[in-house]
């Protein structure tokens, strides 16, 4: 079964973000330069203190510039900006540590705003020194090419899935473009003196040299190469072409991207004297501080052969009390008034786990659609709660990854084959006396229903299902998963 860590956020640092600030005007620090730390916004109108309100945005860089004309830029009325936000493509499959830097751009795109999703197909070849103690081994060109192509495709589901499910209906306004992009397509044709006598002549080591992701990789033992060096330097330039030929003035990005971004800022503003923006949005962990993602080793993934709906589901049905009212903020776009009511009705009938339910729903419906969603509340029935229609639903696609860890056996059904003979033919208790008591003391389910006589003949609609199936239990968590053939 999927493990359900507590999201938590990376420092605490969202702890109290725009506390006391709803709909406030925007109050940040003076401007400082490029390379010094921002601070956290404080508040904007409109869609900044909406998403600040829901703790969705962390920090808003640069301080004063974000001020004086960002409110402004983003009213309602007003032209649309491009905001873009990239992705690595270190795997195939995005995971939840993904979710938030979707929100956010979702968000945007709510507002009527343009954004562009960046896949690092380039990018990717090098690696994010960000929050890495060692450099990653080089993948082969044709594995970024795969898993690149990955990506795109769970990001286009999920843009398609918000369209269809989330946005419509009367007085919605403008949603509005989304574009994917991956930057193989523009890296990989720049020469590299053209990039080096361009753009790299705008970036100042010193900068570079003062990121704290640079400096600790530096200190390391081994050390830190040129082409980690460069990464900050080549994202920087996704944000000046995507500025120059998409329009593009906001960066969104995870709170360890900060350094990034400044980078991105600081070469785009030298080069073109135009004022861009970026925003920070907090890192998903877990209840050991650990960011949740593939390099942590603990990845919820959101392509559905990596973890399944229900798997998915579970992992948000599954989060604690104290923080379930933070992830309906952050993870779904049902309207704060309405996750106030939720949170009521919560505090009087706790032991229906509704706040869990609708969190897990919404994610699931945005991630996999209404099917998957639906075949997530079917896998939950029949696991959960012993429900046979459920099961008899159920797809070959769902009983595998219910039971994805569960021996499967295709059988022949004998005359007058009981119960001992299923068990034993599965292989799914010892031959002899003790496999026999096993029985007897009431070890064994199938398709939900406790059997404690061994010599119990199988019947066709209660221990074989309809769909030919049957779900075997030994004990309390081995399952096996039988497929009945020539029925």
């Amino acid at each position: 079964k999927m493990a359900a860590p507590t999201l938590g956020w990376r420092g605490g640092r969202a702890a109290g973000l725009c506390s006391g600030l709803r709909r406030a005007p925007l109050r940040l620090p003076l401007r400082r330069r490029a390379h010094e730390q921002p601070r956290r916004a404080r508040g904007a109108g409109g869609l900044l203190a909406a998403q600040c309100e829901r703790g969705l945005f962390q920090e808003v860089f640069p301080a004063q510039s974000a001020e004086e004309q960002l409110p402004g830029l983003l009213e309602p009325g007003r032209p649309p900006l491009t905001a873009y936000c990239g992705f690595d493509p270190s795997a195939d499959s995005l995971h939840v540590g993904h979710l938030l830097p979707l929100m956010a751009l979702l968000h945007f795109q709510r507002a009527g705003h343009d954004v562009i999703a960046v896949v690092g197909g380039a990018t990717a070849r090098l690696g994010d020194p960000s929050g890495r103690e060692r450099a990653r081994e080089p993948p082969p060109a044709e594995r970024v090419r795969t898993h690149a192509q990955g990506l795109r495709s769970g990001l286009q589901r999920l843009f398609q899935n918000h369209q269809e499910l989330f946005w419509g209906g009367e007085g919605s306004g403008r949603l509005g473009r989304a574009v994917l992009l991956d930057n193989a397509s523009w890296l990989g044709r720049q020469p590299l003196l053209d990039f080096l006598g361009g753009a790299g002549g705008r970036l100042r080591m010193g900068t570079l040299l003062s990121r704290q992701s640079c400096q600790a990789r530096l200190r390391s033992p081994e050390g830190m190469s040129l082409a980690e060096f460069l990464y900050p330097a080549l994202q920087a330039y996704d944000f000046l072409h995507l500025h120059q030929h998409h329009g593009c003035r906001i960066q969104l990005g995870g709170a360890d991207q900060m350094g990034n971004i400044m980078s991105g800022y600081e070469l785009v503003t030298k080069m073109t004297g135009t004022d861009v923006f970026g925003i920070t949005v907090p890192l998903i962990t877990s209840t050991t501080g650990d960011k949740l993602g593939k390099t942590a080793g603990n990845a919820v993934w959101l392509n559905r052969d990596k973890t399944s709906p229900f798997e998915l589901y579970q992992f948000f049905v599954r989060q604690q009390d104290n923080v379930v009212k933070k992830y309906l903020k952050l993870f779904t776009f049902l309207p704060l008034e309405e996750i106030d009511h939720v949170m009521e009705m919560h505090a009087r009938e706790p032991e229906k786990w509704g706040p869990q339910k609708r969190l897990a729903a919404e994610v699931t419906k945005l991630v996999h659609g209404r099917e998957g969603l639906e075949s997530a509340k079917r896998c939950t029935k029949a696991l959960y709660y012993s429900s046979l229609e459920a099961l008899e639903a159920m797809s070959d696609e769902e009983l595998q990854e219910l039971f994805r860890q569960a021996p499967s056996a295709e059988l022949m059904l004998e005359p007058g084959m009981t119960v001992l003979d299923l068990c034993r033919k599965a292989n799914a208790i010892p031959d002899g006396p003790s496999g026999y008591q096993k029985i007897t003391n009431g070890g064994v389910s199938i398709n939900g229903i406790r059997v404690t006589n061994p010599e119990t003949v199988l019947i066709l609609g209660q221990h074989i299902l309809k769909n030919g199936v049957s779900s075997l239990r030994i004990g309390k968590k081995n399952y096996y998963i039988i497929k009945w053939l020539q029925l």
